[in-house]
């Protein structure tokens, strides 16, 4: 593996002002004050764009950041961030996100995670860089029967678009790794959550249910479970992967070896939905989002399993502890604490 230092290089991140994309910005400029940092995002109204806003003002004013509006799948705009600012790192962390919308908005997978996946491989090949990261995800593994799920099990069932998006990004990758020489590590995140995350998440949207006296539909009866990996575990492994690139070898034929890798981040402990939910609600008694009389029962339903959704999610995560020393291990309490108290503040 190569060592990268981050010291005085320049990042380009897409997605900066996403869940991941807004937490490895603010750790990245606290850690290392000399990195150059170049944000793309679309601010598309997906989901609340005022939650955008808030987690972009924490280092929009930072001397080391600068922050552009635009699309991954305008290919000008790529091409000329490439030739300008010439990052050394690039880290794709833009996507349309999301399991379900990507059955009522095929077009807006289709658009960021495809074409706008390309321009970024583009973007390398035309610019060399010393390492590019990429988000695929956990959907990746379908409707595998084996669990944990290992980055070495066949993933060739997408039990949705958004899956086969993700799968793709990972086959598109390696083939530029192949022909261009470029490093690129793919890092199948598994259910991220915790403070400023995706309202489209489930607990996010249980909080904003249960608050205004609505039901919350439990999934599979409550049978699924979910591999949570709490944010700041996420932004670790990111990190630690960008200043760890595959090596450049030659082949027998005369050809790069691909430099190319794929890891798990996940916390290797799945959850029951279930006991989930009734973490999320005795976190949000505490933090006075909700009164302590509430009655819980009364606003469950438990449904059957939804369309494109996995009734288990369970990373396997050896080799990201074997090549970069990290395993991620926030307790989801723990993690589910700092949400809450989150959202008490941010939502008053």
């Amino acid at each position: 593996m190569k060592k990268i230092d981050l010291k005085n290089k320049t990042v380009f991140i897409t997605g900066v002002a996403g869940f991941i994309g807004s937490n490895l910005v603010k750790r990245l400029l606290i850690d290392f004050p000399d990195t150059k940092i170049v944000g793309l995002d679309n601010m598309n109204d997906y989901y609340d764009v005022r939650l955008k806003e808030y987690r972009l003002n924490e280092f929009l004013d930072n001397k080391n950041f600068t922050f552009i509006k635009g699309n991954l799948a305008d290919r000008e705009l790529i091409n000329k961030i490439f030739s300008e600012h010439k990052p050394e790192i690039v880290v794709n962390l833009a996507a349309q996100a999301g399991v379900r919308y990507s059955i009522t908005n095929p077009d807006a997978y289709i658009e960021s995670n495809l074409i706008g996946f390309y321009n970024i491989l583009e973007g390398c090949r035309n610019n060399p860089v010393e390492h590019l990261v990429y988000a695929s995800s956990s959907s990746v593994y379908g409707s595998n029967k084996k669990v944990p799920y290992s980055t070495d099990d066949k993933v060739d069932n997408p039990v949705s678009l958004y899956a086969a998006t993700k799968k793709s990004n990972e086959l598109l990758a390696h083939s530029y790794s192949k022909l261009y020489d470029i490093p690129a590590t793919g890092l199948r995140f598994f259910t991220v959550y915790g403070p400023a995350g995706r309202p489209d998440m489930a607990y996010f949207g249980f909080t904003d249910k249960l608050i205004k006296g609505e039901t919350i539909k439990i999934f599979n009866y409550g049978n699924c479970k979910r591999d949570f990996t709490y944010i700041d575990d996420i932004v670790e492994g990111i990190i630690r992967v960008m200043q760890g690139a595959p090596d450049k070898q030659m082949g027998e034929d005369g050809l790069p070896i691909p430099p190319y890798a794929v890891y798990n981040i996940g916390n290797s402990n799945p959850e029951n939905l279930l006991d989930f939910v009734n973490i999320l609600q005795e976190e949000l008694v505490r933090a006075k989002v909700l009164p302590e009389d509430y009655d819980f029962e009364a606003h469950k339903e438990l449904v059957p399993m939804q369309a494109g959704d996995v009734p288990i999610t369970y990373a396997d995560t050896t080799p990201l502890e074997r090549d970069y020393g990290f395993k991620p291990n926030t307790p989801l309490r723990e993690g589910l604490r700092k949400f809450a108290e989150w959202y008490k503040e941010f939502y008053k």
